[in-house]
């Protein structure tokens, strides 16, 4: 009976368990002074009952766990996003009201805006004094990592989603970026730049494709994450694309 009773008393402390994206919109603004902002969620999708969208759920954390980011690109076939567009190609990850431009690091706001929509993705906007990113392909990002890793490069925070990977790099601007790339004679093709203006979703979101993670979470107790310089990050990101044995690009997807 004690066993049993215990037992339960788990499960209700469980069931109490609210969403976490509070506390971890907060720690971003708050501690790290990474301005984020709500993202438009995902909404049911007619005929979806309660249980198929669990077991669905169940199912991509399950992959997510077990593979590195190709299996679970399907998404979430039982929700859509919930802005008006039927045919959104990042349901639930993007901004829509408020906009980009309302990102904050007012704790207050993040409060605000979370106590309304508790389960709603994190998006941080990138660029200005906040992180900026690099993202590829899921695929091609778990194969940089192992080649990043080999060649001795040191990363920071990377995030994990069932379709696309994204390298926080240090803030750079557009004008830098152009001068970067044009010295450059290739970059791979599946690379994406995101600095001013843009945005990347921050875990624990769950979006459209399926549940957002750390794959290199930032260290415990750091001030702020460490983060990397562009340039180096290109640098190496282009030298391990072009290193295959056969002459064509390790990063391809």
């Amino acid at each position: 009976m004690r066993e049993i009773l215990g037992r339960r008393r788990r499960l209700r402390f469980r069931r109490k368990r609210g969403p976490v994206q509070l506390e971890a919109a907060l720690h971003c603004a708050a501690e790290w002074e990474w301005p984020v902002l709500p993202g438009v969620g995902l909404k049911a999708t007619p005929g979806t009952s309660q249980a198929s969208r669990k077991s669905q759920r169940a199912q991509q954390s399950h992959q997510s766990e077990s593979s590195a980011g190709p299996a679970g690109s399907g998404g979430d076939r039982g929700r859509a996003c919930a802005c008006p567009d039927a045919d959104c190609v990042v349901p639930g990850a993007h901004p829509f009201d408020p906009g980009i431009l309302a990102a904050s690091t007012d704790e207050r706001m993040v409060r605000w805006w979370w106590a309304n929509r508790p389960t709603a993705p994190i998006i941080l906007a990138t660029g200005g004094r906040a992180p900026c990113a690099l993202s590829l392909p899921a695929v091609a990002g778990a194969r940089a990592l192992s080649e990043l890793d080999r060649m001795g490069m040191r990363l920071g925070p990377v995030i994990a989603t069932p379709t696309r990977w994204s390298l926080l790099v240090a803030p750079y601007t557009l004008e830098r970026l152009g001068e970067l790339l044009f010295v450059k004679d290739r970059v791979p093709s599946s690379l994406r730049f995101h600095s001013e203006g843009g945005y990347v979703v921050l875990p624990p979101s769950e979006t459209g494709p399926g549940q957002v993670r750390w794959e290199r979470a930032p260290l415990v107790g750091s001030a702020a994450p460490w983060l990397p310089d562009v340039e180096a990050v290109v640098d190496a990101l282009v030298e391990a694309s072009t290193s295959a044995p056969d002459g064509g690009s390790r990063l391809t997807y």
